[in-house]
């Protein structure tokens, strides 16, 4: 930050410096300062944001993470954006301060009346398609290799909720059970058929912060329960919006071991800035002593039948207990 600010001040300096050599060149040729000053002034100002406008976007401090997934063309992508529109940004400012000089008012001049330029407005038309075109092509590719998932990726249902995440991942068989919304509860999360097997053997991470193997092709579905989420991690160059009553989908492939952090990128209430997780992307042999240690859904459900029959036993213990007490008093 006190690297701009001193830009900053260097610029205006710059400006001072300016107005000082303008005004000695217009007393040594006698001309009116303050008549043209005005022009000056402009044409000074549309510089000034020109190359204050470069140099902010290469000294700042401002910039994006360093990239650990397989999107690479994304930064290229933003790249071209950033060559393409400021080449235009440049191109326009410096037509404008042209424009302030050269058809500034002089006395006796008359504007000539050209209401239309044939010419011109093919090379307009043409240099706005090739610009857009430009620009949305690379996206195109890119967006077409973002929805065209790896036959060999891992599936990961990533469940949004205010304000947290959860995650299911395929058992054994590799094969996400069947789900439904109007299964979902606090004793069932995810909505998971029952009668599906193979939901059975699914490994529920019922926590903010999810492992994934490196190097290893992942598809994130992604669901919500209230309202819209996005769950992104900057690192991965990849993101979708969790939809309620939909499924979406994007991927990736996580190519560098470390921790990175989720982010909610869409507003979703009062708790959004604290809707964060985290991931971590492990060696192939660390991932699988991980999902060795999780829970899978007929755990949970083992857990709780056993959990109902030791309430059934307690509530019955509790009634012999209070009919005994009944018939001592009798």
């Amino acid at each position: 930050m006190q690297q701009v600010f001193q830009i900053f001040l260097t610029f205006v300096d710059l400006y001072k410096l300016i107005i000082i050599i303008w005004k000695t060149f217009c007393h040594r040729f006698l001309l009116d300062f303050s008549y043209i000053k005005i022009h000056m002034h402009a044409g000074i100002i549309f510089l000034l944001v020109i190359v204050g406008s470069v140099l902010f976007h290469i000294f700042t401090p401002w910039y994006w993470t360093d990239i650990a997934s397989n999107w690479q063309g994304m930064d290229d992508t933003i790249t071209l954006t950033f060559w393409v529109g400021g080449g235009v940004f440049v191109a326009v400012c410096l037509f404008m301060v042209y424009c302030v000089f050269r058809y500034s008012y002089k006395e006796g001049r008359k504007a000539e009346y050209k209401p239309e330029d044939k010419k011109l407005e093919k090379i307009l038309t043409w240099a706005t398609t090739l610009g857009v075109a430009a620009l949305l092509a690379p996206g195109l590719i890119i967006w077409n290799q973002y929805v065209n998932v790896p036959k060999n990726a891992i599936e990961v249902d990533v469940m949004a909720w205010q304000w947290g995440w959860q995650y299911r991942l395929p058992g054994e068989d590799g094969k996400l059970g069947t789900t439904k919304v109007t299964n979902i509860n606090d004793e069932n999360p995810f909505g998971i058929n029952v009668d599906d097997p193979f939901g059975r053997d699914d490994i529920l991470v019922q926590s903010d912060f999810i492992n994934l193997e490196n190097n290893k092709p992942v598809k994130i579905l992604l669901r919500s329960v209230d309202v819209l989420h996005n769950w992104y991690v900057p690192q991965f160059r990849s993101k979708m919006d969790a939809v309620p009553g939909i499924v979406t989908y994007y991927w990736f492939e996580p190519n560098k071991v470390g921790e990175y952090e989720v982010l909610c990128a869409e507003y979703c209430g009062v708790g959004h800035y604290a809707m964060r997780g985290g991931v971590e992307v492990q060696s192939t042999e660390d991932y699988n002593k991980w999902l060795s240690e999780q829970e899978t859904f007929q755990d949970l459900i083992a857990k709780q039948e056993k959990l109902e029959f030791e309430n059934k036993k307690l509530v019955k213990n509790n009634n012999l207990i209070l009919n005994k007490d009944i018939y001592k008093e009798e």
